[in-house]
């Protein structure tokens, strides 16, 4: 077997779980912060929980890591132990928050070694162990500077190491690049997705911030007003939202209200502003004509004066275009209501374009 087929072996075989929380709730006097909310996490799986501000997405975090104790759960477990009962130092998890906390007084190494000078390890052990963190995010080099003669990527990576040092069963990064600019948060997404699959640790990573999500998870938590709106892979996420709320989260540019007329096997169509457009049904109940859903297709599938055989096909008048760089996006007013496409390498739209539309299969039908 090749080394890549053994790696997607390993990728796709089952994961012992790491992480099990049933049924946590939690209330901050009469506000339910989190509503009956179940997470699991397997062995060495990069988790995500998405949300807007006020979701949950943190209270659950506290919940894992013992920051804060649930009014009700179920379960809550790591690497089979129950915790509920123990202490935030007590679990075998480690948090890295987004600033940092890193201490200024001390080393590059001093600091990476804290945790282990807390349980007690020998100074030759820790000494080794933390230049073999540092190796590991690339700034063993600067085992003896200062923290603040550290750039912003620089102390993330040095959170980090202080962070997997100790070798807990669980990594949990609350909102880590946040405080970074564009260009260093990208760079820092690989790391963490080298660091990850280095280690085999299970990470639980909380941001909002659909990109990050995408780009580093193994599978995405999609958190609203304290509950689970949506779980699974990012492409399920991306590709097959399952109510407006997920679409327009997960940046579905064009989506429309409507009433089903029709239902074939996943092939849904709905009756909106005088016309009927189809796609595939990705909703959690099961469609039935006659009840309201909605309609979600992305800038980039939408086709110009399309010439084959689309099965959803709009007259369009331009309205306006706005030039972002790597892509063109650009308004359309139709019968349904505004549409926005989005040409890639392009300043100008196409002169003449009175038609837009797009397949069946590139856009999803769903719970409103």
């Amino acid at each position: 077997m090749s080394k890549k087929d053994t790696m997607a072996e390993t990728l796709h075989s089952p994961r012992a779980n790491m992480l099990e929380v049933l049924g946590a709730t939690l209330y901050y006097g009469s506000v339910k912060a989190l509503d009956n909310v179940s997470v699991v996490a397997g062995e060495g799986e990069f988790l995500t929980i998405l949300g807007e501000s006020g979701s949950g997405k943190t209270t659950l975090l506290k919940i894992i890591s013992g920051l804060e104790q649930p009014s009700e759960a179920q379960a809550l477990r790591i690497g089979g132990q129950d915790v509920r009962a123990l202490g935030a130092s007590d679990r075998n998890c480690t948090t890295v928050f987004q600033h940092y906390a890193l201490f200024p007084h001390m080393s590059v190494r001093e600091n990476v070694e804290y945790g282990l000078k807390v349980r007690g390890i020998s100074r030759d052990a820790r000494k080794k162990q933390a230049m073999d963190a540092l190796e590991m995010v690339r700034l063993a080099h600067k085992s003896e500077r200062r923290i603040t003669q550290l750039s912003g990527g620089e102390r993330q990576r040095i959170a980090l190491a202080r962070a997997f040092v100790t070798k807990p069963a669980i990594l949990l990064l609350d909102e880590p690049l946040g405080a970074l600019d564009e260009k260093l948060r990208v760079d820092m997404q690989e790391e963490l997705i080298a660091i990850q699959r280095n280690l085999g640790i299970t990470f639980v990573y909380i941001t909002h911030s659909q990109e990050e999500a995408l780009t580093m998870s193994d599978r995405i938590l999609l958190m609203r007003n304290g509950r689970i709106a949506q779980e699974g892979a990012p492409t399920d996420l991306f590709d097959r939202p399952n109510s407006s709320f997920t679409a327009r989260f997960m940046g579905v540019d064009n989506v429309f209200e409507g009433v089903i007329t029709a239902v074939d096997g996943s092939s849904v169509s709905l009756f909106v502003g005088g016309h009927v457009l189809t796609g595939q049904w990705s909703g959690t109940s099961v469609p039935v004509a006659g009840q309201k859903a909605v309609l979600g297709v992305r800038a980039e599938r939408v086709r110009l004066d399309p010439q084959d055989g689309l099965e959803n096909v709009l007259d369009a008048t331009l309205q306006n275009s706005v030039y972002k760089g790597k892509y063109l996006d650009i308004a359309f007013e139709t019968s349904v209501g505004p549409v926005r496409a989005r040409l890639w390498d392009s300043e100008q739209p196409p002169a003449g374009v009175r038609r837009i539309g797009w397949a069946k299969s590139a856009c999803t039908v769903m719970d409103p």
